[in-house]
């Protein structure tokens, strides 16, 4: 099955990169916190990885947001009357 990995890829970072897919962000942002916890960088060091941490955070959750708002959309789709429900069919 194809993932749609379209929504917000079209989106361009102030660096002009393209937005990362979320597994992409989360591996990144994983590496991140694991710099972050081994320590030993200096306080300019530490910042910068601290805000490209919370850039990868609002990646990841404008990717989750997305899936839900997809999830949220086939469940009301699926709950909705059926024209060739099982109320009208022939059998």
């Amino acid at each position: 099955m194809a993932e749609d990995k379209q929504t917000p890829s079209d989106k361009q970072t102030p660096s002009n990169e393209q937005t990362p897919s979320y597994e992409k962000a989360r591996e990144e942002l994983t590496e991140v916190v694991r710099r972050l916890e081994t320590g030993g960088l200096t306080l300019e060091q530490s910042i910068e990885l601290w805000e490209r941490g919370e850039r990868l955070a609002a990646i990841c959750e404008e990717w989750l947001q997305g899936a839900r708002a997809k999830l949220a959309a086939a469940m009301a789709q699926r709950q909705e009357p059926q024209p060739n429900g099982p109320e009208e069919a022939p059998f």
